[in-house]
């Protein structure tokens, strides 16, 4: 069952990112991502209303506890700004594998920070996610998108690795207080966040800027990645989940992006990107191996 549940996180993700690519094509991102968090705090509302009407201020109803989850949300808004930034201006089938090597990432953080040990496989593993990341920079520069030249890609790196410190937080967070309210209050702080910067940057719009357009695929956004994460946690918790499994089950997600740009989106060099993708799948299932 934690395997199925897995699946259905993975594919909750992939069409996330499809509806991400959706929306903020010659879109405002800002306000795209603004709804993006009115939306999953609507979603989580209940948690929250829940939590006050017992008398809690979650987490752990102390400044010090919402002080560590501010922190989780300005991590994770920053993560998202460069991702939807970079998901609107590069091609899916090379967004979606940069994404997709968090995992590595993850890995490297785990090494550099908590000082953990790597076995042979995790390092052939990590080794050969870099190696993919160099094939897509050199693809991406055949289509313009070189890490010389194309701050597009630079951003999508970057949210892999803040994508990679917050996952790392969690690890953190996860110790002192329930994922539930971790979720809850972190979306609730995201959206004061997001409606005050949107808020004071459009009374200083630029000329030229992409004018906001209202479009259902929005509102999916936050409704496929609650999905998504709603079963990853609930997989976790069923007696024999590997959360090693399942979070290279979750990376699958990137197929149904990847599949979206070559069928629908009609990008190029597929075959390229599809040899890349495969060295990436492959990096990640050594990580697998290795951390089982």
């Amino acid at each position: 069952m934690w395997i199925i549940l897995a699946i259905a996180s993975a594919l909750g993700l992939g069409f996330y990112d499809v509806f991400k690519k959706l929306s903020v094509r010659c879109n405002d991102v800002l306000v795209v991502l603004m709804l993006n968090t009115v939306f999953g705090t609507l979603l989580m509302s209940p948690a929250l209303v829940q939590s006050l009407a017992a008398g809690h201020w979650a987490p752990g109803d102390s400044a010090a506890g919402h002080l560590h989850i501010l922190v989780k949300a300005v991590i994770v808004l920053g993560s998202w700004l460069l991702g939807y930034f970079s998901i609107k201006h590069l091609p899916l089938t090379i967004q979606g594998p940069v994404n997709a090597s968090r995992p590595v990432m993850v890995l490297v953080g785990a090494l550099v920070v908590f000082g953990e040990r790597l076995n042979w496989l995790q390092w052939a593993g990590i080794l050969t996610g870099f190696a993919s990341l160099f094939l897509i920079s050199r693809i991406g520069a055949a289509e313009g998108f070189s890490l010389r030249s194309s701050r597009w890609l630079w951003m999508a790196v970057g949210a892999t690795m803040l994508g990679a410190v917050s996952a790392l937080y969690d690890k953190y967070l996860l110790t002192l207080y329930r994922p539930l309210d971790v979720q809850a209050w972190y979306s609730l702080y995201q959206c004061v966040i997001m409606c005050a910067v949107v808020g004071l940057l459009h009374r200083r719009a630029r000329p030229g800027a992409d004018v906001f357009t209202w479009r259902w695929s929005i509102p999916c956004i936050s409704l496929f990645l609650t999905a998504a994460d709603l079963a990853y946690f609930y997989s976790l918790s069923l007696p024999g989940a590997m959360i090693s499994v399942v979070s290279m089950i979750r990376r699958g997600s990137v197929l149904v992006s990847f599949c979206y740009g070559v069928l629908v989106l009609r990008e190029r060099h597929v075959r390229a990107k599809a040899l890349d993708l495969l060295i990436l799948l492959l990096g990640l299932a050594l990580l697998v191996a290795g951390s089982r």
